[in-house]
């Protein structure tokens, strides 16, 4: 994987570091107050069996999200 992908195309065990968040308002503060800020890294850990949800990794702890939030948050792949 090269370039910026978003969080949710991630595989199972992929990491990356956080580039930006592209939502907005409550939502886009929401996912920067849970820690998915520029710079961080992220660890997929594992997903639920048909896919939705996905449990994340990161500053030392778990982090579950929906794909149509991990979209909004953009990664470059490690």
């Amino acid at each position: 994987m090269n370039g910026v992908v978003s969080l949710a195309e991630l595989p199972v065990g992929g990491r990356g570091v956080v580039v930006r968040v592209e939502r907005g308002g409550a939502p886009g503060r929401r996912l920067q107050d849970l820690g998915l800020l520029p710079g961080t890294a992220v660890l997929c850990r594992r997903r639920a069996p048909l896919g939705d949800p996905r449990v994340y990794e990161l500053r030392g702890g778990m982090l579950c999200l929906r794909r149509s939030e991990a979209l909004a948050v953009q990664v470059q792949p490690q």
